[in-house]
């Protein structure tokens, strides 16, 4: 069905002269260089030869650019590696000066800009896309509380994703009031395992933020403890993780519950939902997802992988139970041909679209416009179902 591959977001500078900019990794935002710099931590972006000239006059530290630098200019500069994604102006870049490794922290354009708060988790989820490491990765919340003042305040939302974003809840909670502060108005939704709102404290903390648009998205992979538990990889997980969306809706937090589809979960989800349904029916959402085939998805493969078309009558049954009981539900992740044409409403456009992608049988599909498609990342399974609409 063809090669898919995601955007190129990180890489190594093959030419960059940025000696004279000192040791410490640079946190940057594009900006065009036929205005001047709004911000001490501007970079110009360079289109053609003509913008060196333009960049220098108004003053500009450092330019981003494809291109070698022309004979004559005099800027610092970083030359995007080659088949990097296109960058705009507004986007934030970092760089790391010693090794010349370049990064997309933040698009601009995107719908869907996600932040790694840490790779550490308390879950080994036998299906996790980004599977835990135990590392001192204290510096990506320095990174991430540096970037987010260069982000558009027009952002219409934030993912802050991991590992676990609450290893270091404290600190963690602190990056949630800056965005608070510097961006009222875009939507934050943190992916947790809820584990950390267990804990009273934790959760009073993360109330007392009071962000007007904060949302926790929070996975239960089974009405019964002990599957939960297995999926997860520990032991006491679904205690911890129920009390803390109890203990985040007692406070009046915004809670999102993820149910990921694979062979263990979907044949049990008419009961995982009718479950919701009856204990947890004032969460604000629940989504049912299909699986992302990469990380430990892919060596668990044989314990994981079935066909979307052999779940649909779990997959309908979960949905009824659900919407029936008032509950919002969505399926992401799957795409529309693959699944009952009475489900194809609740479906949304979800899978980020730096790792999104649509393979030859979707050319000429009436739906395509409006259908999730495939991750281009890991080692995609294809449903014997796929077939334009």
């Amino acid at each position: 069905m063809g090669v898919m591959k995601p955007l190129v977001l990180s890489g190594r500078s093959p030419e960059a002269d940025i000696i004279g900019l000192g040791p410490e990794r640079r946190y940057v935002r594009l900006r065009s260089p036929h205005s001047p710099p709004a911000h001490d931590r501007d970079a110009a972006l360079i289109a053609d030869d003509n913008d060196w000239e333009l960049a220098h006059a108004h003053g500009y530290p450092l330019a981003i650019a494809r291109d070698a630098r022309p004979a004559g200019a005099v800027l610092s500069y970083v030359r995007l590696p080659a088949g990097f994604a296109v960058l705009s102006e507004g986007d934030v870049l970092g760089i790391a000066p010693q090794s010349r490794r370049v990064r997309v922290l933040y698009r601009r354009a995107s719908r869907h800009n996600f932040f790694l708060v840490t790779e550490r988790c308390n879950n080994y989820c036998l299906m996790c896309s980004q599977p835990p490491k135990k590392v001192d990765d204290g510096w990506l919340i320095d990174e991430i509380a540096q970037t987010i003042p260069l982000v558009d305040p027009a952002t219409p939302a934030l993912t802050f994703t991991g590992g676990e974003p609450l290893t270091d809840w404290r600190q963690f909670i602190g990056l949630v009031e800056l965005t608070r502060d510097l961006l009222p108005n875009t939507a934050i939704h943190v992916l947790t395992n809820g584990r950390a709102f267990a804990s009273p404290e934790v959760a009073t903390t993360w109330a007392d933020v009071r962000h007007p648009k904060l949302s926790a998205g929070i996975p239960i992979y089974a009405a019964v403890d002990q599957i939960h538990d297995y999926v997860v990889q520990a032991k006491g997980a679904f205690d911890q993780t129920v009390l803390g969306v109890l203990h985040l809706k007692d406070r009046g937090q915004r809670v999102e519950v993820r149910v990921v589809l694979h062979a263990i979960t979907a044949p049990r989800l008419r009961e995982t939902c009718s479950w919701i349904a009856r204990n947890l029916p004032f969460v604000d959402h629940v989504a049912l997802m299909g699986m992302e085939n990469t990380g430990f998805a892919i060596a668990n493969n044989d314990m994981l992988w079935i066909d979307p078309v052999d779940y649909q009558e779990q997959l309908k049954a979960g949905v009824d139970v659900l919407a029936t009981a008032g509950v919002n539900v969505s399926i992401y992740n799957l795409p529309l041909c693959v699944l009952d044409p009475s489900l194809r409403p609740f479906a949304l456009q979800s899978i980020s679209d730096w790792k999104n992608a649509y393979v030859q049988e979707c050319e000429g599909c009436s739906v395509r416009h409006d259908c999730a498609g495939f991750f281009s990342t890991g080692r995609t399974q294809f449903s014997r179902g796929i077939a334009a609409i």
